[in-house]
């Protein structure tokens, strides 16, 4: 409030995170990725490695909700439709590991 009463101009943290992501850098080499948080890339892997959103919400402590939102996030920074194209995804990146079933 400080910023607007003295003349400037107010920015919230999510309006800047999507101006942010339409200034590219102009690294188009950049992988899809490597612009996740750490908690992002965490829950990313999780769900290409086949858990269920209750699953991942109870290891890491947090809502059904919570994780129906990072999962959300995470589609739209990497420009996915579905679970199945962060598998493959994952799986040409060598982020997760491919396991066989014993």
């Amino acid at each position: 409030m400080r910023k607007v009463y003295e003349g400037g101009k107010y920015i919230s943290p999510s309006l800047a995170e999507k101006l942010a992501d339409h200034l590219h850098t102009g690294d188009d080499k950049k992988i899809p990725h490597e612009d996740l948080t750490d908690r992002e890339f965490q829950i990313m892997r999780m769900i290409a490695e086949g858990k269920r959103i209750k699953d991942i919400a109870a290891k890491l402590f947090l809502s059904d909700k919570t994780i129906s939102t990072y999962r959300s996030r995470i589609l739209a920074k990497m420009r996915m439709k579905n679970n199945a194209e962060l598998t493959i995804y994952a799986f040409q990146h060598s982020l997760i590991s491919q396991q066989t079933p014993t």
